[in-house]
């Protein structure tokens, strides 16, 4: 929970020290946006950190931006589009696969970073006070590094297949935003359970895992019959691979019901991960 700090002054005239009075927020649903902005040095020291950490006492370095998406797409092609023969819209299954898989690595290694965030900053967190929020919302950020690169690589391939992008590229931020809210949303679930329980650490990449195969990466959703498109669409990364490859790949328009579904799926998840890490974030330090 998000600590909000008052100064008073001492009743006795002959002291000059100060009281310092940390209390909860009355409201577990804030998100104190003004003290994130004021801690916004910190948030950017944690991003960079992460960034260099990642990397740091690598042989290729940032080059596994690249290496990661490309050799998943080879291995998809071969096995999905290639033996499997899974239709892609009339699209090139290399770039109909990547397009999917632009948003999809960035929110899975965001959902993965941000879960254990707290833990790995247990000595921050129980010595220095600064918005709680900070840490799962500096993982969610660090991963637009690798998001950028694997996107110039994406546009390389359009180049390639002579795709031109559709209207829909003006929506395409907003889709990213659904991506980054999902990412955010989840992360403060399982970054306020991990606290609690250390093994939802070993859970995660096992839930991303099975998250990828009922998300429509390797194959269209045209394979799902249309009377399930609705609750094809409560997973919220349906609508945001669909936009994309809609935005970048001039493919169909995304069903309006799926995409609604979707968006709502993503609120509910936000406002509940917001709820519930305000919620446990007083034990944190005690927990830790």
């Amino acid at each position: 929970m998000t600590i909000s700090m008052n100064t008073a002054q001492e009743t006795n005239p002959c002291s000059h020290r100060k009281k310092i009075l940390i209390k909860a927020p009355s409201s577990m649903f804030k998100l104190n946006i003004s003290e994130i902005w004021e801690y916004r040095e910190l948030l950017s020291m944690f991003v960079w950190r992460d960034i260099a950490v990642r990397y740091k006492q690598s042989l290729i370095g940032i080059g596994w931006a690249v290496i990661q998406p490309v050799m998943t797409m080879i291995i998809f092609s071969l096995i999905f589009g290639y033996l499997a023969k899974l239709p892609s819209e009339g699209i090139p299954y290399p770039i109909y696969t990547f397009c999917a898989l632009l948003p999809w690595n960035y929110f899975a290694r965001s959902l993965t970073d941000s879960s254990d965030s707290l833990v790995s900053s247990a000595n921050l967190v129980t010595k220095v006070y600064f918005p709680r929020l900070i840490l799962p919302l500096s993982k969610v950020l660090a991963g637009f590094i690798d998001f950028t690169i694997a996107f110039v690589i994406l546009l390389a391939l359009m180049v390639w297949y002579q795709i031109a992008p559709s209207y829909g590229i003006f929506l395409l931020p907003a889709f990213m935003l659904i991506a980054i809210l999902t990412a955010f949303g989840i992360g403060l679930w399982l970054t306020a359970l991990n606290v609690k329980y250390r093994d939802i650490k070993f859970v995660v990449p096992f839930i991303t895992q099975l998250w990828m195969y009922t998300s429509p990466v390797a194959y269209s959703t045209s394979l799902i019959p249309e009377k399930w498109q609705w609750l094809y669409g409560l997973n919220p990364m349906v609508g945001v691979i669909e936009g994309f490859r809609w935005a970048l790949l001039s493919k169909g328009a995304p069903d309006p019901v799926m995409m609604s579904v979707s968006t709502v799926i993503v609120l509910i998840i936000l406002v509940g991960g917001i709820y519930y890490f305000r919620k446990t974030e007083q034990t944190f330090s005690d927990i830790i």
